[in-house]
């Protein structure tokens, strides 16, 4: 993990990059517990995290120093901790998920229909409209650059425009800067703040 100085740095160039409209969440998956506190100390606000084990135990250890976003597959079993900690989930993709869901959430879409990618087919976004949805989130197919995956972005950007839904959650540390071009309103990084 790199210093608060150089995280900060790095996170203020992202900011600056995408533009005050766009939420940064810092993705902490690979970030051990102990490493938390230097993203407290870099100013991070918003995080997100992928198990919900890994979310209860920074919690237990940070609680409201940070605000929490979940971002891995969301099991319905896992729905009770995910209620108590996040103020978002970007991953809600079973109706089992959603009926038991009681903070805000972001469907997913499968885009491209990848088998190994969680998701749902833009068909069924519909279906999940009854719920707190706020809007989309997505991961497109592995690219050679950012650049290709633009059509990606703008095709869940068109997908969120026809639901009337605002928030587009996609982009990562590759490519954050073209999903930021195309509407999106939370990125997702990690890499790019805390590798050596």
């Amino acid at each position: 993990m790199q210093s608060p100085d150089v995280v900060r740095g790095r996170f203020a160039e992202v900011q600056a990059r995408v533009g005050d409209g766009v939420t940064i969440v810092a993705a902490t998956k690979y970030v051990p517990l102990r490493d938390m506190a230097t993203l407290l100390d870099a100013g991070v606000t918003v995080v997100g995290e992928n198990r919900a084990q890994d979310l209860e135990a920074k919690h237990a250890e940070y609680g409201d120093a940070f605000r929490w976003h979940f971002i891995g597959h969301l099991q319905s079993n896992k729905v009770k901790v995910v209620n108590r900690i996040c103020e978002l989930v970007h991953s809600l993709d079973s109706g089992s998920a959603a009926r038991r869901l009681e903070v805000p959430a972001l469907v997913q879409v499968n885009l491209a229909g990848e088998g190994s990618k969680s998701g749902v087919d833009p068909a069924e976004i519909a279906g999940y409209l009854g719920y707190d949805v706020r809007g989309l989130s997505a991961m497109p197919p592995a690219a050679a650059t950012p650049e290709d995956s633009r059509p990606w972005f703008a095709r869940l950007r068109e997908l969120a425009a026809e639901h009337g839904l605002r928030e587009l959650s996609m982009g990562t540390t590759q490519d954050y800067a073209v999903a930021a071009e195309e509407g999106a309103t939370y990125i997702r990084i990690g890499s790019i703040l805390f590798a050596d």
